[in-house]
């Protein structure tokens, strides 16, 4: 089982949170499934990434999407070529210029999700894109189990609100 040290990476949460990430790349086994990781900051993502990439023995891949990004399903189709991989990370939702189209895209091709690939689908997303997922890509979306939430530790969020006030 992955273990993490709560003062080097983050609270209690994040850890249960990054098992069950884990847990449900495992149980995907094979077969397509879509996971939805959500958290509003991409050092998180990143920490959580290599923490699942240092800890699991699966061989999971990872996409960070252009801001031009079209469509997800061309993208990830251009990425991994013929290779089916154990799992694939989509990163960088949140700077596509286009994203109500890329999600509005998806959610139309999302049949070929299932044929085509046979692996976990692990999502990044924040909160925004979350909600834009519900409104715009229902179907889609609904493929998914429950959200998995990676919180910020609280220093982290007090540093995000302070940037944000100031930006």
């Amino acid at each position: 089982m992955i273990s993490l040290s709560d003062s080097e990476n983050g609270t209690a949460s994040s850890t249960a949170a990054t098992t069950r990430l884990a847990r449900a790349i495992r149980l995907s086994g094979g077969e397509f499934s879509l996971i939805l990781a959500c958290c509003n900051g991409v050092e998180r993502q990143q920490q959580v990434l290599n923490v699942l990439t240092e800890f699991s023995s699966a061989d999971v891949h990872e996409i960070l999407l252009s801001p031009v990004t079209d469509t997800l399903y061309t993208a990830i189709t251009s990425a991994i070529g013929a290779t089916q991989p154990e799992a694939l990370m989509i990163r960088g939702l949140e700077s596509v210029v286009e994203i109500n189209q890329l999600i509005i895209s998806t959610n139309i091709m999302r049949d070929e999700f299932r044929k085509q690939f046979r692996f976990p689908l692990v999502l990044w997303v924040n909160d925004e894109i979350l909600r834009k997922l519900v409104w715009l890509a229902p179907d889609f979306k609904d493929w998914a189990a429950t959200t998995i939430r990676f919180e910020l530790p609280q220093n982290q969020l007090i540093e995000f609100g302070q940037q944000a006030i100031s930006a």
